[in-house]
């Protein structure tokens, strides 16, 4: 039986910043830009960035990716949600 070599993906160049958001941080999120947590692109519970950063159900992402053209950085935000199977 072979073992299965675990790859920490956070690590990988192509892979952004990913930040698990507090409850509190989240609703200051929701509330600034006026939008349900339903209105945010969504991640899957078992995507490789959300395993690996401990992400549940319900959680919001914050992804922080460096911009080419600009000096600062650029946020976007997941939604963190269940695969249905």
């Amino acid at each position: 039986m072979t073992k299965k070599k675990r790859i920490d993906v956070l690590l990988h160049k192509f892979v952004p910043k990913h930040v698990l958001l507090t409850k509190e941080e989240s609703q200051n999120l929701l509330e600034k830009y006026r939008i349900e947590v339903n209105d945010l692109p969504q991640m899957f519970e078992k995507d490789p960035v959300a395993i690996a950063i401990g992400a549940k159900e319900g959680d919001i992402v914050k992804i922080i990716r460096d911009s080419n053209t600009t000096v600062k950085s650029v946020n976007y935000y997941r939604y963190v949600k269940k695969e249905k199977v």
